[in-house]
């Protein structure tokens, strides 16, 4: 969200409600919604997943929009139900009957916006309480290829934690206009849960079937309760949060969401409608907010717990949402203690073991390293090479600002490793000792990054000759086609520069601007990499454009690398926590890296800071101080993967739920997340 506050202060006020008319049709058999699309959209874009099972096998008509589940307990029994046919149906409403409670759902367009009712009335003779609810908002959410994605696919940025106000913000993936949002206006959500994902079920190509969770509910016999929102379209994410407030709605930001210990956070409030008062509790101290402007009220609130801390906004006469912040000692303090974590617990230290001088993953519920002995179908990305190259890279980063003696040399027997042990004579790289396995493209810009890194901190040459031949062996490989996550076109050429190897320099800027005309022929039209499309896919291509423009001035570039950033815009929101915050979503990681082997939305997740990697490269192309701003706070925010022992975690696991199982966790692999701090390191101390 860039400068979101500026421009929604200077025209809430002047600027109309405009926006297309939602359009939506009906399953027969269920009067769910199986069609939700906006009025004149030239691509005919359905905004939720099909339901007839020709999308995909398992999304069936029992996913349809509307429908859902809960757990009915009554008199101390339980009973899990779900609504998904009606009983009755008449021109206002149908009629749904779960378990003892009467759910009545209510469709109108007003004003071209779609208003949904869902009224819950206890049918029996005892106090019923629900709890588990989900209401399916199966958002089409998903990467069959680039080209659909671009055109026909969602990312549904969701804060769930907004409680009486929820929202959603779905944005077309390809960054255009128009889009949809939806705002909760009665009731309270807490939370969403996501089904049928699975290794079977298009793996991390497909997002799952989202659905929002109203708060558990007590219903005396015969009382009812409602939860109602309304779907709109919008023009992009400030408008949408304009929108938003024309329909009554509210949101909340704060100026930081990782802060340091004792630091003050300013937050403010926005209304679209007058409030007599609004107030923020954290910690069971409550500040009255000042009025800013019409509708506008902000304040600073002091926080000095360690960890998460819960900002509690009350308004409206009762009503409240939230904020969350995580406090950390300090962003330097944490830093160096993940170091000397990885120094002193995660290289192999036995000399009897093949890995040895290797960076590990740890189980930091064991409290040991995780020698990589489960077999699992994920079990090659806990392996000794790979993704754990980022470990490399951080140390070698933390070494050239702390001079550290310990880290370099824990770095030299790291170096040592990499070269005798993950690599053939002709730099062909691999991921664990033995060579077996994937020769995976990858491994090799995370491997030459480490040893032009290794140069800078020892000015021996060999390590620039061994990172110029590691990028030789990636084209011989693949080409000038894959798109690299951190291909260091920067960073090589000024080393190579500055050590006179200009038959090098030559060849690699050579190389580079190939790869460059491949970016540009291609476009938006991305080859498919492990995942069909993705972020990671994205980003890297804007990072190797910005770097050419910096290297060469030639100005395709830049343009190119412009337009693409409407692509990466589009996979963060702007939800007010550091889970959520600018945080590009992805699902899949949990499943691949972490100990728990769930899949579902990870926020965050490393990879997110390529788009601030990204972001950080077009600022010192453009001197576009938003893209800064943006590239910090997405660095900043991952800093909650890391802990004041100096453990870390692999990925967060955000939904509440994932196929019916507890999410909301750290998982407790400390395996790949050190890449953050790679990028923390690029955007904050320009290393």
């Amino acid at each position: 969200m860039k400068n979101i506050l500026v421009i929604l202060w200077g025209s809430l006020i002047v600027s109309p409600i405009f926006s297309q008319k939602i359009e939506y049709q009906i399953n027969s058999n269920t009067q769910a919604i199986e069609h939700l699309s906006i009025q004149n959209d030239e691509r005919n874009m359905n905004w939720i997943l099909e339901t007839t099972g020709k999308q995909y096998p398992w999304v069936t008509e029992k996913y349809g929009w509307g429908l859902g589940y809960f757990t009915q307990e009554i008199n101390g029994r339980t009973q899990k139900v779900y609504w998904d046919r009606p009983r009755h149906i008449d021109d206002n409403s149908v009629i749904y009957q779960a378990g003892d409670i009467e759910i009545k759902v209510k469709r109108s367009l007003q004003n071209g916006d779609l208003l949904e009712d869902y009224i819950f009335t206890n049918k029996c003779n005892s106090t019923v309480f629900l709890k588990d609810m989900g209401i399916y908002t199966p958002f089409n959410d998903n990467y069959p290829d680039a080209e659909t994605c671009v055109n026909k696919r969602v990312n549904a940025h969701i804060w769930d934690k907004g409680y009486n106000a929820a929202y959603v913000e779905a944005l077309q993936m390809g960054g255009k206009a128009p889009h949809i949002g939806m705002v909760l206006l009665k009731g309270t959500i807490d939370g969403y849960e996501i089904s049928e994902r699975d290794i079977n079920k298009s793996m991390s190509n497909f997002r799952g079937v989202i659905s929002l969770t109203p708060s558990d509910m007590q219903l005396a016999p015969t009382e009812s309760k409602q939860i109602s929102w309304i779907v709109f379209s919008h023009q992009g994410q400030d408008d949408f949060y304009q929108q938003l407030l024309k329909r009554g709605g509210v949101f909340v930001e704060c100026n930081k969401y990782v802060v340091e210990q004792g630091k003050k956070v300013r937050v403010v409030f926005h209304s679209g409608k007058k409030q007599n008062k609004v107030s923020v509790t954290c910690d069971g101290v409550t500040k009255q907010c000042a009025p800013m402007g019409e509708n506008l009220w902000g304040t600073e609130v002091m926080l000095s717990r360690l960890g998460e801390n819960q900002l509690e906004f009350q308004y409206d006469d009762g009503k409240k949402t939230f904020a969350y912040c995580k406090v950390i000692s300090s962003e330097n303090e944490l830093i160096s203690k993940r170091a000397d974590f990885i120094i002193t617990n995660q290289q192999m230290n036995d000399r009897t073991d093949p890995r040895y001088g290797a960076y590990m993953v740890y189980d930091c519920e064991e409290d040991k390293l995780f020698l990589n002995d489960r077999k699992t179908a994920s079990y090659h990305d806990r392996d000794e090479g790979a993704e754990r190259l980022g470990m490399g890279v951080f140390l070698a980063k933390q070494y050239l600002i702390t001079k550290d003696d310990k880290i370099k040399e824990s770095l030299l027997k790291y170096a040592s490793f990499v070269k005798n042990k993950l690599q053939d004579d002709d730099f062909t790289t691999w991921s664990t000792v033995d060579h077996k396995g994937r020769n995976r493209a990858y491994n090799y810009p995370w491997v030459a990054n480490f040893y032009f890194y290794m140069y800078k901190l020892t000015k021996e040459k060999k390590y620039l000759q061994y990172g110029y031949g590691t990028l030789q062996a990636m084209f011989k490989h693949f080409g000038y086609g894959f798109y690299a996550i951190d291909i260091p076109i920067s960073l090589s050429l000024s080393l190579l520069r500055e050590a006179d190897m200009s038959v090098e320099y030559n060849q690699l800027n050579s190389d580079y601007q190939k790869i460059g005309e491949v970016y540009l022929k291609n476009g938006t039209s991305y080859p498919k990499h492990e995942v069909n499309y993705e972020q990671s896919i994205v980003a890297p291509a804007v990072m190797v454009l910005s770097q050419l423009y910096l290297v060469t001035k030639d100005t395709r570039y830049l343009e190119e690398a412009k337009r693409q950033l409407s692509l990466l815009d589009a996979f963060g929101g702007a939800q007010p926590s550091y889970h959520l915050n600018e945080v590009s979503i992805r699902h899949w990681d949990g499943y691949w890296f972490g100990k728990r082997e769930m899949w579902g939305d990870v926020f965050p997740h490393y990879w997110s800071t390529l788009s601030a990697a990204a972001f950080h490269y077009y600022y010192l192309c453009t001197g576009d101080k938003s893209y800064k701003t943006s590239a910090e706070n997405i660095v900043r925010n991952n800093l909650c993967l890391f802990f004041e022992n100096g453990e870390a975690s692999c990925a967060y696991m955000y939904p509440k739920k994932v196929n019916g199982v507890k999410a909301e966790f750290y998982d407790p692999f400390a395996n790949d997340q050190d890449w953050a701090l790679v990028y923390y390191l690029l955007v904050n101390k320009g290393i």
